[in-house]
């Protein structure tokens, strides 16, 4: 199997409200646009909503209650300054602060949003992880 990620959905509880989230952050939706999902086009990557009833039935599973799921999506950055920049956006589009930016143990600095339906975001600044000019991540050992 080729090591690849090519699509990350995530369950929304409203598929307007979402959409407006990330329209507030700037991100452009693909065209054309359908009513019951949305695409963005990432860097090498895409970003749906769909859902969330909806997305545990395709699967299979049962629609467990919202909480942690164990899992977070990482946007990294090249300076402690656009974390915090970053940050207070995302707040303002209307992401629930969760832990505000600070130095960490592993030696960078990140903070946690919670979008509208509490999926969680980390906002980054790993020195150790360099981004390209396309701000692609590099995992360097």
């Amino acid at each position: 199997m080729e090591q690849r990620l090519t699509l990350v959905t995530l369950g929304v509880g409203d598929i307007a409200r979402s959409r407006r989230f990330y329209a507030a952050l700037g991100w452009q939706e693909i065209e054309p646009r359908q009513d019951s999902v949305a695409f963005f086009q990432l860097n090498g990557i895409g970003l749906s909503l769909f859902p969330r009833a909806e997305l545990a039935k395709d699967a299979e599973v049962a629609d467990s209650a919202a909480g942690f799921s164990g899992i977070t999506l990482a946007h990294n950055l090249r300076s402690e300054a656009q974390v915090d920049a970053l940050f207070a956006e995302m707040v303002a589009a209307g992401a629930a602060t969760v832990k505000s930016p600070r130095k960490v143990f592993w030696g960078g600095y990140s903070g946690y949003v919670a979008d509208p339906d509490g999926h969680l975001w980390e906002i980054a600044h790993n020195p150790f992880f360099p981004l390209d000019a396309a701000g692609n991540v590099t995992l360097a050992g």
